[in-house]
This record gives structure tokens, sequence and C-alpha cells, in this order.
């Protein structure tokens, strides 16, 4: 038997544009010969829906065009497809009043309907909230194939390879005592570094541990913040990987099952070979960032981006992403310098905006700046300039950009890394407007490491078409200058980052200590931090999360990204420190805006 997995980009909300995207992967398969479709969780309404879920004609019109997708595809094909079912008995018993499920689709009728039985509530998830959990062995006969099903969650239970038991039912363990001949998992597992060897070695383990093959089938494409990289792949029983779907793009593979072996295998042997995949974290972070920003910007009905160009590493990295995106003509930089400018960072930014080829404009800030100081004089008078002066540059920045975006339709991309978003090294109603923040969840040191990469066009030219331009191997996609001078706001004479933050390398390790480990700052001092630094910088990320709050959405590449998945009090008063004496003076100082 012939199977396909269709790895999807949905849109969510799409029903038609889905299930037709559902049903061109269905007509390719059929005709090479395919009997079985697999698509990813959701698939027909894309994940995650989120407060849709709480629409009754959303639900009701997704039943219909889920019927109208069995009486479409191909005759002798059948469907494995994501969908969501009415709990019946939620009125009669109390529960949720939804399934998240997947449907077998077959002679132009919904034949079965199983239930998704684990269901995560941990960072971006939020099933709970919305859906029953399932209680039967998901299973089915097609022709003489005895198959189980499972979905996402599903397979993330195994004892044995994480030490611990999240759920009290395993659904493989059930699935392997019924017999069947191998386990299908569709799947919409948002990516983040590092994730995919995750996966791979937790199923290879499941297929080991119960003599299973296993297909797992993952959903691709941008939604919002959250990237799926798809990488759908497939285990022999051995736990052998056999066959493998494109990272970061759509994709049909085919594999069939062998009675005789009771396994999987590849369709053609000439064909078996698996493509590598990059090991490289820069290139699966690039390729994530790229599909991020271009799905963000197609899906919310964008063409062009507009972004502010300082000179600085952070906007010109940014720029790159959305050349690569969306295509160098509809990248629109402009640059706004203003008397404390230097001159390098106009120059720097004209240098990067020919590298790339996108149009640039220049707006001069200084008689704007003159303006606010003239109106603000009076009520100012008699209190030193300081950070409120400074910022009024930042918001006079943000509203020009703003304006351009409001007038020509562009999104506009804001540029801050992770490192200022967490310590709050940002201005509200600045630079930190935008509709999308495309590096929001890189750190600055890991900015830094992108550009590099993209200098090394040997490496990177697999991934990004923009290394095409460097003809002299001595030449470079991001200037030299910009990644090698100290990095600054220039909100003043001769400001530095460095004048009020830590170096990036030591504020990295400890935002990653603090904010991904969970360190409690003693240990993070005993990790060889000076404690006065530690105090301060956990202060910050505390007293910052009002920003973050009115911050646009950011792309998650890690597994603790500022946005969906992170919940902060805002008005609270705990703010850990290494000694008591200095988490009780932190309560009396208040934020900057």
């Amino acid at each position: 038997m012939k199977i396909a997995i269709a790895q999807l980009n949905p849109t969510i909300g799409d029903l038609t544009g889905n299930a037709q995207r559902i049903l061109a992967a269905a007509q390719q398969a059929a005709a090479q010969g395919a009997r079985l479709l697999l698509t990813p969780e959701l698939s027909l309404c894309g994940y995650p829906p989120r407060d849709l879920l709480l629409d009754p004609s959303f639900l009701e019109a997704m039943q219909r065009v889920l019927r109208q997708l069995a009486q479409d595809l191909p005759p002798g094909l059948a469907a494995l497809v994501g969908t969501v079912e009415w709990n019946e008995r939620s009125l009669e018993e109390g529960g949720k009043p939804l399934f998240n499920s997947t449907a077998l689709l077959e002679q132009q009728q919904v034949r079965q309907i199983f239930h998704k039985r684990l269901l995560p509530t941990y960072d971006v998830f939020d099933e709970d909230r919305y859906f029953e959990p399932g209680r039967q062995i998901n299973h089915f006969h097609l022709d003489s194939l005895h198959v189980g099903v499972t979905i996402c969650e599903d397979l993330w239970n195994d004892e044995e390879f994480w030490g611990k038991r999240s759920y009290t039912t395993n659904p493989i363990a059930d699935l392997a005592q019924t017999g069947v001949a191998f386990t299908i998992n569709l799947s919409a597992s948002p990516y983040s570094v590092g994730k995919r060897k995750i996966r791979q070695a937790m199923l290879q383990h499941s297929a080991t541990r119960y003599q299973q093959p296993i297909i797992y089938v993952n959903q691709v494409g941008g939604n919002d913040d959250l990237i799926f990289d798809g990488n759908s792949f497939v285990l022999n029983r051995q736990g052998e990987l056999i066959a493998q779907g494109q990272a970061f793009s759509s994709d049909l593979v085919l594999l069939k099952y062998d009675p005789e072996q009771q396994d999987l295998r590849a369709v053609d042997a000439s064909l078996a070979a698996i493509a590598p995949h990059s090991s490289s974290e820069m290139a699966e972070i690039w390729s994530a960032l790229v599909l991020g920003v271009q799905d963000y910007a197609r899906k919310c009905g964008f063409s062009q981006v507009v972004l502010g160009l300082s000179g600085g590493i952070d906007s010109s990295l940014v720029a790159a992403i959305a050349a690569e995106a969306l295509g160098p003509e509809n990248v629109f930089g402009v640059l706004m310098p203003s008397p404390h400018s230097s001159e390098h960072s106009i120059t720097d930014a004209l240098d990067l905006a020919e590298k790339l080829g996108i149009k640039t404009h220049t707006l001069p800030i200084g008689n704007l700046m003159q303006d606010y100081d003239q109106g603000l004089a009076d009520l100012f008078a008699g209190t030193d300039p300081g950070i409120a002066e400074e910022n009024i540059q930042s918001r006079i920045r943000g509203n020009l950009l703003m304006a351009i975006a409001n007038k020509f339709g562009h999104l506009l991309l804001s540029t801050g890394n992770k490192s200022e978003m967490a310590v709050g090294y940002c201005t509200l109603y600045g630079d930190m407007n935008g509709g999308l923040a495309a590096i929001a969840d890189v750190p600055k040191t890991c900015v830094y490491a992108l550009c590099e990469w993209l200098n090394s066009p040997c490496e990177a030219h697999q991934f990004s078409s923009l290394t095409s331009k460097i003809q002299n191997p001595k030449s470079e996609l991001i200037p030299t200058h910009i990644l090698t001078k100290p990095p600054s706001a220039e909100l003043k004479p001769g400001q530095v980052d460095q004048d009020s933050l830590p170096p990036y390398d030591i504020l990295d390790d400890i935002l990653d200590r603090f904010i991904h480990e969970h360190q409690p700052p003693d240990a993070i001092v005993a990790a060889g931090h000076d404690a006065a630094v530690v105090d301060r910088v956990v202060k910050m990320v505390t007293r910052s999360e009002f920003k973050r709050r009115q911050a646009p959405p950011g792309i998650k590449i890690t597994d603790r990204a500022f946005g969906t998945g992170w919940r902060m009090p805002i008005a609270s008063r705990w703010v850990a420190a290494s000694t008591p004496t200095a988490a009780l003076a932190s309560m009396a100082e208040a934020p900057k805006h």
C-alpha cells in the first residue's frame, strides 16, 4: 500500500482554501498510486485556531467543508484530515464542547472520527480551554491493513524517554497492544531551535520500544508568532529514518507498507536516500525567520514592508530577512538621522541597502526634534534633559514609519532583539512600533552570529538567495563596519549600549539562565556573574513587562519566547533577587517608559 504525507501550510480560518490545498495534494498523491493521504493536525482550519472555536458559525462551516471535501477526493483514495468535532455529551455529562479530531474520509463520506487524547496546556498551548480529551484508542482498518492514529501530544508521553509521565495514559502503548501495523501521528508542532532532533529521538525510542513503525506528519508555515517547520519523517520498526519532508517548506512524501516485511519502506529504492538537513543552527534560525516574515505578510494581506535603517546590526539583519522573504524590491528602508547620528550610521545603512538591493529614503529629524523641544520648553523648564528627551527621538521616528506604513499600505517591521525586549531597552510608541517584531526572540549575540553566518556564503548560499549577490569571496552581505562598531541607540552624543547595559555576552548568558533555564539569581551568581549585575538585570526584566505587553507579535524561535507562551503579571511586587535586601529595594523603583 502506498501512503502519502501532505506537509501543508494552512491559513487559519481559510476553510475553503485549506480544503483546496488538501484536495490538490490528494490529486497529486492519487496520480502516484497512493491509497492513503495523511494531513497535519487541524489541517482543515489551521493550527492554532484559538477563539475562532468559540464561533458556532465557524464550526458549522468546517463541517460543511469537510463533507464537501470527502465528496471531492479522488476515487480509491482515503484521507485523514484534521478537523474539530462537537462533543455531543458535553451538555449531559459536562466537559468541553469540542474535540480536536481527525476524520477518515473515504468513498465520498466521513467514515470515522478520532479524537486527540492528550491536551497540552504548557508554553503556547491552551487546548484545555476548548477541547475535551478523547477516551478511545484510535485505530482503523483500510483494506487489510490495521492502522493506529495519534494526534500530536499523544506521542509526547513516553515515561522511559522523558523520565516521567505528564499524563496518566500513553496512547502509543495502548496502540501497540491492539496489534496495529504502524502508527500515524498527525501534528502541528511549533518550531524552536533544536526541536527537530528531540522529536526524532523521542519517536525513535518509541519505535524501537514497541517495534512499531511510525509516520510523523507535521504542519509547516507561519501563523502569527508561531512557526511550524514541517520536517515530517518516517521510521521503520527498527527506528531507522527511511523518509523525511523538507524543512520550512510544503512537501509531499510517498512511502509504502510492505506486508511481507511488516514494515514501512521508501516507495522507490533509488529514491530512498535521505536528503541531509542542515546541522547548522544559524541556517535553521534563518529559515524560520524568513518563513515567519513571509507568511505573516502574505496571510495578513501585505506585499511590501517598511523598516527604519539605522546603520546598526539589528535593522541590518531584519532588512536582510525581509529581502529574502519578500524580495528586495518589496522592502523599503527609511533613514532618519538626528543631530546625534554618526556619519557612519548613514553610510553603513546605505551600503547595506545597496548590497541587498532595497529602496531607501532619508528623512532627517533635527527640525522635528526642535519643534518638540520648543513645545515642551515651558513645561520642562528647570529640569535636566534626560531619558524623556532621548525617547522623543525614537517616537518621532516611530511616527514617521507609521505614517509611511499607513500611507502606502506597507507592513512595518520593528527591529528590536530579544535582549533589548527582555530588559526594556526599547521605547514604547517609538522603535517598538510595528506590525511584526521580526527578531524579538533573537538574542543580541545570536543577531551577530546570524550576520556573520550570512557573510559566509559557502555555508549560507543554500539557504539565502541574497548571498548570490556576493561576487567577491572577500566581500560581505552585512558590511563589516556594522559588525565591528559598538552598538548604540545614538540618542545623545557618544552614547553606546554598554553605558547602561552589561556587555551583551554577559547579558545574554544571564537572560538565558533566568528566562530559559529558570535559574534563581543566587544560582546565576554562583555560575560566575556579579551579584549586583544579576540583580539589576533581573529587576529590568521584571519591570519591563508592561512594555512587552504592548509590543507587536514577535516570531518565536526559542522554547521560552515573549508572547503567547509568556504569561507574567504587569502589576506585581515580586522581583527575584540574589539577596532579600535587593529584592525589597527594587520594589520602590518605578520603570521608565
